[in-house]
């Protein structure tokens, strides 16, 4: 083998710098992978919203008091930012309108902006904290925390320390907290992202991605977290609530090959036609468990908020629909979607990528995603209507 001449070893040191740097440029929010055209295509469609044909249904969502109040969340919020640099607060806080909201995914390796928890003092994890205690339930915030932990259970089993840990997550501000004017917050990062819309009283908390590959820790730091299996459980017992004829109409697919998610990151546009069996076909009885596996991904806002989401789902009960593909056995791997004009929710087993790579759908890698239809994610509508109704002053 040569030796390493001078020259040689240059050259490494060049490479070495170039490598770090592209990784800094990550950390600190350069798009500089495939990604890049990802979002450039979702941006250069602008937003019209998840819906079942291409036109938005109008007349869903309006500017009102809904009674609780937001004044914890500005709180928290207003005592994250004062924790940070101007530096770091030139990274993490943009205008309400910015493009940023629509900036995320749950892939590890996409490069995002915002104040990251691997850099942040003790403290400003405290307050990060506090702001996402103020906005969640106390189910949501457990599922978040636990979320980020088998993320460090990833990084354990894979040996890839450096790509999957408990802090690889981040926080942007969108416009400036505030009891009256439209704000928000986003947590961008592998297996979690919460998008939080805030305009006076009222909350839109979507999109929302939890879920997780493992799903469980067996082993190591986080031994014994375990998410999702309330969700797994309840959509299991909705499937077979349902007759034989009933099941014939919600069934779309007996076999399950594949992944069957559709509103993931960048498919903010995207079409879902309504399929399954509708609400006002079920038995009260039927009905009731729907709603509650409604509730188990609304009840991740706080209490409040939460209640007023259910309210507007309940009104919209007879126009929603519930489909499933895959087995109905208990040890079955399945995807199934509750749709409505108000809210869209889907819960999908998916084929290994960091573990058992290559094979089949399995109940260790789950993805779940909730989005508000019709032009209202990331609170859209309501700020277009705020928006509408300042410039008319």
């Amino acid at each position: 083998m040569k030796s390493l001449t001078l020259k040689h070893f240059g050259v490494l040191l060049l490479v070495t710098f170039i490598f770090v740097g592209s990784l800094e440029a990550q950390r600190r929010g350069g798009r500089g992978n495939r990604f890049v055209e990802l979002e450039k295509r979702a941006l250069a469609e602008g937003f019209k919203g998840v819906t079942t044909d291409g036109t938005t249904q109008k007349g869903l969502y309006q500017i009102e008091s809904t009674g609780v109040s937001t004044k914890p969340v500005v709180d928290a919020a207003n005592k994250f930012l004062g924790s940070l640099s101007a530096d770091d607060l030139a990274e993490t806080q943009y205008k309400v309108t910015d493009d940023e909201w629509r900036k995320w995914a749950n892939q590890h390796s996409y490069p995002r902006k915002g104040m990251g928890f691997a850099d942040m003092t003790g403290k400003q994890r405290e307050l990060a904290f506090g702001m996402l205690k103020a906005s969640l339930s106390a189910k949501g915030l457990k599922l978040t925390k636990e979320i980020m932990k088998l993320n460090g259970t990833l990084g354990e089993l894979t040996g890839r320390h450096s790509e999957y840990t408990e802090w690889l997550y981040w926080i942007t501000i969108m416009g400036k907290p505030s009891e009256d004017k439209p704000w928000g917050w986003q947590l961008d990062g592998h297996h979690v992202v919460i998008n939080y819309f805030v305009l006076g009283d009222q909350v839109v908390m979507s999109p929302l991605f939890v879920g997780s590959e493992p799903v469980e820790a067996k082993s190591g730091k986080f031994k014994g977290t375990i998410i999702l299996q309330e969700e797994q459980a309840k959509g299991l017992e909705m499937i077979r609530s349902l007759d034989k004829r009933q099941q014939s109409k919600a069934i779309l697919q007996s076999e399950k090959p594949g992944n069957n998610g559709t509103l993931e990151a960048f498919r903010d546009n995207v079409i879902v036609p309504y399929a399954g069996l509708k609400a006002s076909e079920m038995n009260i009885k039927q009905r009731n468990t729907l709603l509650a596996l409604v509730e188990l991904y609304v009840g991740n806002m706080r209490e409040g908020h939460a209640s007023v989401k259910m309210s507007e789902v309940k009104k919209h009960l007879d126009e929603t629909y519930f489909a499933w593909v895959g087995g109905t056995k208990s040890d079955s791997v399945f995807f199934f979607r509750i749709q409505s004009p108000v809210i869209i929710i889907e819960f999908d087993h998916q084929k290994g990528i960091a573990l058992n790579r290559g094979g089949p759908p399995n109940k260790d890698h789950i993805h779940s995603v909730v989005r508000t239809p019709n032009g209202n994610d990331y609170g859209k509508e309501l700020l277009r209507l705020h928006l509408e109704k300042e410039h008319s002053k």
